[in-house]
């Protein structure tokens, strides 16, 4: 899938079948259920879902919240704007297919 794909799909009612936790919690995101994109990554312990998690905590407006998961993802993903912050989430993850 490509994140073009990945962002055509934001017009359906439920991600697409085979997505993992990071995906679908980015694409819940992008419909606007934050408490669901949340919950998919509440209790992951990798740096991706670190990094996810630090992203949500960031939109949240949760600034000391997202900066203790950032340190703990090692910062890879984070950029100025949200959205573009969320752009390089998605295409570092669908390039791996997380």
């Amino acid at each position: 899938m490509t994140s073009e794909e990945f962002r055509a799909s934001l017009t359906a009612d439920a991600p697409p079948q085979g997505l993992g936790a990071l995906l679908q919690a980015l694409w819940w995101d992008e419909k606007g259920d934050w408490a669901r994109a949340h919950g998919l990554v509440d209790e992951l312990e990798t740096q991706d879902g670190m990094a996810v998690h630090a992203y949500l905590h960031r939109k949240e407006g949760a600034e000391g919240n997202a900066n203790y998961w950032y340190d703990r993802a090692g910062r890879a993903h984070r950029r100025e704007a949200l959205s573009d912050e969320w752009q390089a989430l998605v295409e570092a993850l669908l390039a791996r297919q997380i």
